[in-house]
């Protein structure tokens, strides 16, 4: 009986030293709840990426990604409306969240997009260059666009203004999912989205490139809004070959 009870004993002292041998687990790494606001255009990417934060991470929890037109969540996040980390659309809008102090240290740009021409599947009213969607819009049919004070607006018109023509569109719209919607729905003929939208949406709608895009190429920056831990363990995914393999994948341009 002593010799079962000594082998028993030796066989606990081993389990012991074994478990306080083991590798770190998530206790050591970021920990809690983390909110995240995002430009519309990045739904895709994120809803990726939150998936692999949390395998990483299994210490946090990131509560579903709020999407909305970058101008709209900056006006939120100075109004007082707490998120931990913030991507935008593009840098102008980015810096009304840092010019009011929200920032923890420089924002840092981690891919681009341009505009394509959205249409329906087939392209039955053939669009087929930025002349034909401002002649559409002015000869009865129906077109749609980012609101101005969106970085997908602010990008059409500079687009339109430097090809020199202009564009009577039916709605304006707060964010590139909402002109995305009224193309796909047939409430709308066409529209000026991102490139990234268009794949996205697959054979739901068809998008149609165009050079002058290339002269309004969206800058995509990210943020952390507190010192959590888990918040830069978000940006440091979007920031590294993994994040970088799922924008590419989507169709986002490298920085």
């Amino acid at each position: 009986m002593r010799s079962i009870r000594g082998v028993a004993a030796v066989g606990a002292l081993l389990l012991l030293a074994a478990c306080s041998s083991a590798p770190a687990t998530s206790a050591d790494g970021p920990s809690g709840r983390l909110t995240v606001f995002a430009a519309a255009s990045l739904q895709g990417v994120f809803d990726q990426l939150a998936v692999e934060l949390e395998a990483q991470q299994p210490g946090v929890t990131l509560d579903p990604v709020t999407y909305d037109g970058s101008s709209t969540l900056a006006t939120q996040l100075v109004g007082g409306a707490r998120a931990d980390v913030f991507a935008s659309a593009d840098e102008v809008t980015m810096a009304a969240v840092t010019d009011a102090g929200l920032g923890r240290g420089q924002p840092t740009v981690f891919a681009t997009n341009t505009l394509e021409i959205v249409v329906e599947p087939g392209n039955p009213l053939g669009i087929d260059s930025l002349a034909d969607l401002a002649a559409l819009s002015t000869s009865g049919g129906t077109v749609v666009l980012c609101a101005a004070q969106v970085p997908c607006g602010s990008a059409a018109r500079t687009v339109l203004d430097g090809a020199g023509l202009a564009l009577t569109s039916v709605s304006e719209e707060q964010n590139v999912t909402a002109v995305l919607t009224k193309v796909r729905t047939g409430d709308a003929d066409a529209g000026l989205v991102y490139r990234t939208d268009v794949q996205a949406a697959g054979g739901s709608v068809e998008g149609v490139r165009f050079p002058e895009a290339a002269t309004a190429v969206n800058r995509y920056p990210i943020v952390t809004l507190t010192e959590d831990r888990a918040a830069q363990a978000f940006v440091d995914l979007v920031l590294s070959d993994t994040g970088r393999r799922i924008l590419q994948a989507a169709g986002f341009g490298a920085p």
